[in-house]
């Protein structure tokens, strides 16, 4: 997130990260990246140490999977699976912490640096390397199996909830009133979702998934390329992970078509649903809120896939 939250402070992270993880941390600093949960920098003796974030318990991404996501993640790699940059153990074996309403985790500091967008698309073969050796590792126990995060019903829940104007905030109306404007394509959306889901989960051949493995979640590091934010690890179609590859990579992987529409479907209706609630809520429209109504009309306006 780009703002620094009010809850948990950086001073409140820091005494996290020192009674946990580093009894020698001495900063917590925010830093302004990422999209739905917040980061700081850990510094000790005054160089970088570590990466915090503090995760949102939602309904969406309940914190006891986002807890069990990250503890599977720490297993792919000590099981040595190429790519995986996983949360550190606190004192007691911990990968998550309650902090500020949601869970707190400490990755190692890595120095490197996000591709651009055009930059991972170059490097998509690499990319598709580290997938393949991540579909194809030993699921470990802890992993959490992929259920559908689009809402049940979601297309009554969001006709419901824009019948009323919004006061919430600068951007209550107009998402409101874009909402509105494509409540019959969020209704064809869902049911399509909902058949695919339902196809989804007779298939078989499910694998561990990134879920998000898309550049913002890419690291260029001295030894390659790395995947960060394990969040979203879900035992799940190998597909949920290869929406951003170019389609002639995704055939030669064997990707069946129904399965990539299912994941950009999912992405579509999750998003929307976040939108529904963060614009219904009370907001100030700072830079935050700017990213989020641009991502939501963005979710609305695109075509069929």
């Amino acid at each position: 997130m780009l703002t620094p939250p009010t809850n948990p402070t950086s001073d409140e992270v820091l005494a996290a990260v020192r009674r946990h993880w580093e009894p020698g941390a001495d900063a917590a600093t925010h830093l302004p990246v990422g999209f739905g949960a917040h980061h700081w920098r850990i510094d000790r003796d005054g160089t970088p140490w570590g990466f915090a974030t503090v995760d949102s318990d939602t309904a969406l991404r309940p914190l006891g999977e986002t807890a069990s996501a990250y503890a599977a993640a720490a297993r792919l790699h000590e099981s040595g699976v190429p790519g995986v940059v996983s949360p550190l153990p606190t004192s007691d074996g911990a990968r998550l912490v309650p902090m500020g309403g949601g869970g707190l985790s400490v990755t190692p500091w890595l120095d490197g640096r996000t591709p651009t967008a055009a930059e991972a698309l170059a490097g998509a073969r690499r990319t598709v390397e580290l997938l393949e050796a991540l579909h194809a590792a030993e699921p470990p126990a802890e992993l959490p199996g992929w259920v559908p995060r689009a809402p049940a019903g979601l297309a009554e829940l969001v006709e419901e909830a824009t019948r009323v104007p919004w006061t919430s905030g600068p951007y209550g109306e107009p998402a409101r009133k874009a909402l509105r404007a494509r409540l019959s394509e969020i209704a064809t959306w869902a049911e399509r979702h909902r058949e695919l889901a339902e196809r989804a989960a007779e298939s078989g051949h499910w694998v561990p998934t990134h879920g998000e493995p898309h550049h913002a979640n890419q690291l260029i590091v001295a030894s390659g390329q790395v995947f960060v934010d394990w969040e979203s690890l879900r035992c799940a179609p190998p597909e949920r992970d290869l929406l951003d590859i170019p389609s002639h990579l995704r055939e030669q992987r064997g990707a069946r078509p129904w399965a990539v529409e299912l994941f950009r479907l999912e992405w579509r209706l999750s998003e929307i649903a976040e939108y529904v609630d963060w614009f219904g809520l009370p907001h100030s429209g700072g830079a935050d809120d700017d990213a989020a109504f641009a991502g939501l009309c963005e979710e609305l306006m695109k075509g069929p896939d």
